[in-house]
């Protein structure tokens, strides 16, 4: 799968575009969309507004980890994996026994998006499973990535040559596309473009960027962790959505 969003809708970290700065190994969006065309002879592509993109194939897919796709309500989602308390949540939803574990995500970030106040941590940490995902919003021009805190399903990140915002399960897709600028997505991490990156585990701790250095003392590659010693101040989660969203600040963003 792939997905790729502008700066201004990905808001990536700036950490992560550091390993490739003045270099020429990064590629535009279009070129690495067709690195990925050129990998798959099956796909969907979906347009979404401002030049983002979405892509999905099932070519060399592990069947322990499937990959699916779905539009609901001008939100679309991709969804890698699986989840084994799938029946809980499709009843806590109120959802039919088809939905599958992507209508099931897209139904709780709705409930995350539409009954604020509601903590995004709280909606990931209630997936049990083994999964990495990726919704957008084209309503509220809102982006949500996540991955199991295991790291179980390959996820990668990246920046692309303009700043934009490259997600792909398939680290050969990063690798070309983003050259250095490309890291493991952090497990038990939650990336929204409004708020930045989270962990749903340790949602009052900070995750770090960690520079890598080669001989030259250049940065060749950066991984986000979290920081277990620095401390997020508690937030009152009172009031509407904006009131803990806007004010959750210390995040890598």
């Amino acid at each position: 799968m792939l997905a790729v969003f502008e700066k201004a809708t990905g808001k990536p970290p700036v950490e992560l575009g550091l390993p490739s700065m003045g270099s020429e190994n990064s590629k535009t969006p279009h070129e690495i969309l067709e690195i990925f065309l050129s990998m798959r002879s099956d796909f969907a592509l979906y347009n979404l507004p401002h030049g983002n993109f979405m892509a999905l194939s099932h070519k060399e897919e592990n069947p322990m980890h499937p990959r699916s796709i779905v539009v609901m309500d001008d939100t679309f989602c991709i969804f890698v994996g699986t989840l084994a308390n799938v029946a809980d949540l499709r009843h806590y939803y109120g959802l039919p026994r088809q939905a599958t574990e992507a209508m099931v995500v897209v139904e709780a970030y709705k409930v995350l998006r539409d009954r604020a106040p509601y903590p995004p941590d709280q909606v990931v940490k209630d997936l049990d499973g083994k999964f990495a995902f990726i919704i957008f919003d084209a309503k509220t021009n809102t982006l949500f990535a996540a991955r199991d805190r295991e790291g179980s399903v390959e996820f990668q990140w990246g920046m692309a040559k303009d700043g934009s915002l490259v997600c792909s399960d398939d680290p050969n897709i990063t690798r070309q596309g983003c050259g250095k600028s490309s890291s493991p997505f952090p497990p038990g991490c939650i990336f929204m473009n409004g708020i930045g990156l989270t962990s749903f585990d340790h949602p009052l701790h900070k995750i770090r960027a960690i520079a890598h250095e080669d001989d030259k003392g250049n940065i060749s590659s950066v991984y986000f962790q979290v920081d277990l010693y620095s401390r997020i101040p508690s937030i009152p989660r009172t009031g509407s959505a904006s009131n803990w969203a806007d004010t959750a600040t210390g995040q890598i963003n």
